[in-house]
């Protein structure tokens, strides 16, 4: 969170999203986490079209005295582009590039450039496993916790990691799913 406080910052951030953007562009805000998606024909395109809007921003920071953290910051291509083209983007917030990564996490989804999810499956796998693994140390046979108890415990700890942002991954399972029942031999 910011060091003004939540209701300040969003009153401050609010100024960033009421910026002039370009239709091609879409901004989310959440909290103090900042996410822009352009589009464009061309991979330079989105480049130049992302560094323009950046620019905006680096003007919009230096306006109302807030710098953002470049080194947390990242740039992910997304396309569907089967050339063999330079795949590399550089993004100047600051003055500095930016680094590109492959996939990212936002808001506690795991995103890839191929929005197939499978970073995230794997993420949210490794979670449940350690909680399932703590929870079968403290049931044992003749002592420990009660079935009630880790059914309890299964419902509020890793039911909700299964399902934390499914609206947004659900449709990738399905696409994945039926991809594959007509790609088997």
């Amino acid at each position: 969170m910011s060091c003004v406080g939540p209701g300040l910052w969003n009153l401050q951030f609010n100024s960033l999203l009421q910026l002039k953007f370009m239709a091609r562009t879409k901004v989310v805000a959440y909290a103090d986490d900042l996410l822009i998606a352009v589009r464009g024909d061309s991979i330079r395109a989105v480049e130049n079209y992302a560094n323009a809007e950046m620019s905006k921003i680096d003007q919009w920071s230096r306006r109302n005295k807030i710098k953002f953290n470049v080194k947390k910051s990242k740039v992910m291509l997304v396309t569907r582009r089967k050339r063999r083209e330079d795949k590399n983007i550089t993004i100047y917030p600051h003055f500095q590039p930016l680094e590109q990564v492959t996939q990212m996490k936002y808001l506690g989804i795991v995103l890839d450039h191929k929005f197939k999810f499978q970073g995230h499956i794997t993420y949210v796998a490794e979670r449940c496993i350690k909680i399932i693994h703590n929870l079968s140390r403290a049931a044992k046979l003749s002592w420990g916790l009660k079935n009630e108890a880790i059914a309890v415990m299964y419902k509020g700890a890793i039911l909700p990691l299964l399902t934390y942002g499914a609206p947004v991954w659900n449709d990738a399972m399905k696409y994945e799913h039926n991809r594959q029942r007509y790609v088997r031999v």
